[in-house]
């Protein structure tokens, strides 16, 4: 297998980009890959393409920018926030949580007094960011800011933990990619926009590219920690291949094809099935008269919070096949 320098990833993890300011996402990205791209553009909803001529098949490879955050929607007398999810925010699990702003202010998430449990709403919850009066907030933020969760980029052992890997691990994986794949085709890498609340930006990027092929690389959920729900997707175990989520349902002829390849350079991998959630490729094979789709999955523990975790060889795994998979794929 490949060895990985996971630098490129951490960088990627801390910078700011929820759904609808994925700029600096894009431009990061861009500077990686400029050298090894014969076009990179920036379309009109945000995504970056960056392609590499070739003969026979134009292959979609789509990694969505976007990770999950807050937008504010009102600032009180006293300098308190009030504000609405961008994306499948736990809204559990939001109280104590730091949150930063597009400038670098950084806020706590608090929550009102409670008469009882059942109260826990999202109008419960604001966000303090230090301001004493709704003027002095006024001159840190303004009403459509948008800020993200913290979470700093940790190595521990085979584990990687950090905020937004959701879907960064999947724009690291196509990165790494494009820069070793020698695949004869036409390829169109497409670091999509706006994921996280409707998969706007493959939508779009899919219907003006017209694709022969697409292949999505994104996280999905695990059933290996204590009670969690029933799945056969553990860390380590390999990457997933997509056979089902709320969005698609993959063709018997994409699962034949990503296992055979996967089976012949002897690449971990597990089948995956999500029963909640979907990806770009949802939005993908749907487009125009429809485009043959598959998934890459990244076995991912506590996904939508600040703390996701991933395993490197899984990310190893996933490179090897999406480098073999674009290497290959006249066999379809």
């Amino acid at each position: 297998m490949i060895n990985l320098d996971y630098s490129t990833l951490g960088h990627l993890t801390q910078i700011f980009g929820p759904s609808g300011s994925e700029e600096l996402v894009a431009k990061y990205i861009s500077t990686q890959l400029r050298p090894y791209c014969d076009e990179l553009k920036t379309d009109t909803l945000g995504n970056l393409i960056v392609t590499r001529h070739g003969t026979g098949k134009k292959i979609m490879v789509a990694a969505h920018m976007d990770e999950i955050g807050l937008m504010i929607t009102h600032i009180d007398q006293e300098g308190f926030l009030r504000f609405t999810p961008l994306g499948g925010v736990r809204i559990p699990n939001l109280v104590g949580q730091r949150v930063e702003l597009s400038k670098g202010r950084v806020g706590t998430v608090g929550v009102e007094k409670l008469d009882k449990p059942s109260d826990f709403k999202l109008d419960k919850l604001y966000l303090d960011i230090g301001a004493s009066s709704r003027e002095e907030a006024e001159q840190i933020v303004h009403i459509g800011e948008t800020a993200v969760f913290m979470g700093d980029f940790v190595e521990s052992g085979s584990r990687i933990i950090a905020k937004a890997l959701d879907d960064r691990i999947g724009c690291f994986i196509a990165m790494e990619a494009f820069k070793r794949t020698k695949s004869p085709h036409e390829l169109a890498f497409v670091f999509t926009a706006q994921e996280e609340i409707g998969t706007r930006g493959a939508k779009t990027a899919a219907y003006a590219l017209e694709p022969d092929l697409a292949i999505a690389v994104d996280v999905t959920a695990t059933g290996d920690t204590p009670k969690a729900h029933t799945m056969s997707v553990k860390l380590g175990s390999g990457v997933g291949i997509k056979v089902l989520d709320r969005s698609m349902i993959t063709s018997p002829q994409i699962k034949r094809w990503m296992a055979a390849v996967a089976t012949e350079r002897n690449i971990p991998f597990q089948w995956e099935i999500l029963e909640y959630g979907g990806t770009d490729s949802g939005a993908i094979h749907l487009s125009r008269g429809g485009v043959p789709s598959g998934v890459l999955s990244i076995p991912t523990r506590y996904v939508h919070s600040p703390a996701e975790m991933i395993d490197t060889r899984d990310v190893k795994a996933a490179v090897d096949l999406l480098v073999a998979l674009l290497e290959s794929a006249a066999e379809l």
